[in-house]
């Protein structure tokens, strides 16, 4: 028997990166998968996806909608619940950067982080809780980052949405430790997607990786294998946690 058999799962921002190996990976292992995308420009990408997680024999479905936007998020939620019937497993993986010093950093460009990275993350798990609490079981996955635990210059706006995230599944941990539903986030560290692309190629890269006790990037497959953990019953006496998975950037 697959880890995730009958199991419903939700993925926000799962239409390229990280997001697209996590509903890969979770329905691999036999979860159903719906997931989000925002923009009229990740329709086609999205649609593959929902192809690529049929064959493996699963259901699926996209959802253009944003986490962000409180009442978006509540009728993704409600139109899950009506055409899967439960929430099993929440990935909140939906993130962006605009990253800037603080002295030029704008009003706009810190709100959007903010409400992208980490209100969205509220708005979602607001939502999954109440059929999670019903079935008296869930787990929850917080996409947090190894920036959100060290910090880093010129991104401010980044680090302070990703270390809220911690703080805030470790008090939903608490919150609802006791209705069997577990929360836990993980930190990555640089992983080979679109928002790295910039430090992969950099001429610095080769001295970046020196800073990586691995000497590489990570690959958007090893955060996958890491929810995938966290998701099924292997992690059943994780919660409140962070995993970072950076290659031993924060020792």
């Amino acid at each position: 028997m697959k880890l995730l058999e009958n199991k419903v799962a939700i993925v926000t921002g799962a239409a390229r990166g990280i997001g697209e190996a996590i509903a890969l990976k979770l329905a691999e292992q036999g979860a159903s998968i719906a997931f989000t995308y925002v923009s009229d420009s990740s329709a086609e990408k999205a649609a593959s996806l929902v192809d690529k997680l049929q064959e493996l024999g699963v259901k699926a479905k996209a959802y253009k909608s944003n986490a962000a936007v409180f009442t978006e998020a509540e009728s993704f939620v409600n139109d899950v619940l009506a055409e899967f019937g439960k929430i099993d497993i929440c990935v909140n993986n939906a993130g962006i950067s605009k990253d800037n010093l603080l002295l030029r950093m704008t009003e706009q460009q810190w709100d959007e982080v903010i409400d992208v990275n980490l209100k969205s993350v509220f708005n979602i798990t607001k939502q999954v809780i109440k059929p999670m609490m019903k079935a008296k079981a869930g787990t929850i996955i917080n996409m947090s980052s190894i920036i959100g635990i060290r910090g880093n210059a010129g991104q401010s706006s980044y680090a302070a949405s990703k270390a809220g995230i911690i703080g805030f599944t470790k008090s939903i941990a608490a919150e609802l430790g006791s209705r069997n539903i577990r929360c836990n986030a993980i930190a990555p560290g640089f992983v080979e997607t679109d928002m790295t692309h910039y430090l992969q190629d950099g001429a610095g890269a080769a001295d970046f990786l020196k800073k990586i006790p691995l000497g590489r990037f990570g690959k958007a497959e090893e955060i996958a294998n890491t929810t995938l953990f966290l998701a099924s019953d292997l992690s059943s006496y994780f919660t409140g946690q962070v995993l970072s998975a950076c290659g031993g950037l924060n020792i």
